[in-house]
């Protein structure tokens, strides 16, 4: 079951990709004009390394929270089951684009969180060494995301506060091709995700997976 969880988030951040790129595409771009010796690539590399660390810090820390209340409560436990299911059709429904399901997350991270970390900019930038790109990503890895924040929700109800930070892990891995390959390469990529039948079928799948989540909760209810 945790293969199909991890499986689940890469491919959870891979279909999200064409948001991620509206959203991060232009820092991740911005970061080639970076002054410093090194290949683009090793600095595209070192900021998404950077994001990369603070998911799976935050997915260590809600799924220290989240096992920390399960173990105490099988209600919590079971809601939490549920709430993943609810989020997986939301993610769905945003991916597809019919509603905008999770911008409400969006500004709430924004006013909560993102307003006093991005004031640490200034001690990033210029990108000028290596240690700032990752710096940069790690401070980036913070911005306001619906999806990430799905992600998180996921990783809530997970058994360890390792397989939190695994989930996250895997769901920025599925980001990566987006956000790494630059140029020419990176807007077909984007096409295709943001392409409308692209978004139904990738979409969909999140909807199905969603009720799958919802069914398996239920049956534990019942049981």
């Amino acid at each position: 079951m945790m293969e199909i969880n991890l499986a689940s988030a890469f491919f959870m951040g891979l279909a999200g990709s064409g948001h991620c790129l509206a959203m991060c595409g232009g820092v991740a771009s911005s970061l080639q004009l970076a002054q410093d010796r090194q290949h683009p690539l090793v600095v595209a590399f070192l900021y998404n390394f950077g994001r990369l660390l603070s998911y799976a810090m935050a997915g260590t820390l809600v799924a220290l929270l989240g096992t920390s209340f399960a173990k105490q409560n099988t209600t919590f436990a079971l809601g939490l089951s549920y709430l993943s299911g609810i989020f997986m059709l939301l993610v769905g429904l945003y991916i597809m684009r019919f509603v905008g399901t999770l911008n409400w997350l969006e500004k709430l991270g924004n006013f909560v969180v993102w307003q006093r970390i991005v004031k640490l900019n200034k001690y990033i930038l210029p990108i000028d060494s290596k240690k700032k790109a990752l710096a940069y990503g790690a401070l980036w890895g913070w911005l306001p995301c619906g999806l990430v924040y799905s992600a998180l929700v996921w990783s809530l109800q997970a058994s360890s506060p390792l397989l939190g930070a695994l989930t996250m892990v895997a769901f920025a891995l599925g980001t990566f091709p987006a956000l790494i390959v630059a140029g020419q390469s990176a807007q077909v990529l984007n096409n295709f995700l943001n392409h409308p039948v692209t978004r139904i079928i990738l979409g969909n799948l999140f909807v199905w997976y969603g009720l799958y989540l919802i069914i398996i909760a239920s049956n534990k209810l019942v049981l």
